[in-house]
């Protein structure tokens, strides 16, 4: 294996678990559990409501771009290893 090759492997390692974590972060009262528990108290107030939107909104981008990120990452591993 090359250095290339191993860079690549330890960058999807990083992403791949980067990914999990911000995940798992993300909001879980949406859906059917959110409908069903109730949701947070906390979310009533007005900045409440927007404090989470915007945290939420974050969290979202960077999933779409980590999720970028790692789909070329995986592409350009696979061209590498390829050959």
């Amino acid at each position: 294996m090359t250095v290339v090759q191993y860079i690549l492997g330890a960058l999807l390692m990083v992403c791949a678990i980067f990914l999990t974590v911000v995940v798992l972060f993300q909001n879980k009262s949406k859906g059917l559990s959110g409908a069903i528990g109730g949701g947070n108290s906390s979310s009533e107030t007005y900045f409440g409501k927007n404090r989470g939107a915007s945290k939420e909104k974050k969290l979202s981008k960077l999933t779409t771009i980590v999720s970028i990120v790692f789909v070329v990452l995986v592409l350009v591993t696979f061209l590498f290893c390829t050959k």
